[in-house]
């Protein structure tokens, strides 16, 4: 029998700003909720860890277009709208990574932040990866995972786009897999993950 990969799952921005009602909504951003969820409770099961990164702005950064950047003011430290869904599950056992503390965009959990060293810590070779956005934060966080030698599952069905442009999400799902991350759903994941 095979030796199984020792596996994390990182939850990519699933705050209260990114889904519907915040300031910077990506569409449909609460649906991934739900399997999201489902990933957690099994994951915590097996005593695999589970990350959830955050943006987590000052209140001035060069990040938003108040000050220069691209983006309306979201997810300001310690505020409603930089909270967590509401609907998604919290425990003891769950590691926050909080990125974007400055003025650089941060869109990929391993910016600035000692994700790359936890993992390694805990000897995880496989990372799961889902949540918001697919085209920005999502996607960079997989290509900085296969650049840090992780093997990656995108989760198609756990993540949405922001869409600036049509057709973002689809590219940047393309660009995942020409990286060399795994684009899988949850479902296939949970039929794989029987009798681990």
């Amino acid at each position: 029998m095979t030796e199984e990969k020792k596996r994390a799952l990182l939850l990519v921005d699933v705050q209260n700003d990114f889904c519907p009602g915040g300031t910077l909504v990506v569409g449909h951003g609460d649906e991934v909720v739900e399997p999201l969820n489902k990933l957690i409770t099994e994951f915590l099961e097996r005593g695999e860890p589970v990350f959830k990164a955050r943006d987590w702005h000052p209140p001035q950064t060069k990040h938003f277009s108040d000050y220069g950047g691209t983006w309306p003011i979201h997810c300001v430290q310690n505020t409603h709208g930089a909270e967590f869904h509401p609907n998604l599950l919290d425990d003891k056992h769950i590691r926050v990574i909080s990125k974007g503390l400055g003025d650089e965009d941060s869109y990929s959990a391993f910016d600035g932040t000692d994700l790359a060293l936890q993992l390694q810590r805990l000897g995880v070779e496989e990372v799961w990866v889902a949540g918001l956005a697919t085209d920005y934060c999502v996607k960079n966080t997989v290509l900085d995972a296969l650049k840090h030698g992780f093997h990656v599952k995108a989760l198609k069905d756990a993540m949405r786009p922001v869409e600036v442009q049509p057709g973002d999400g689809e590219r940047a799902i393309d660009e995942m897999r020409q990286a060399g991350a795994e684009i899988v759903t949850s479902q296939e994941q949970e039929a794989g993950a029987v009798g681990r």
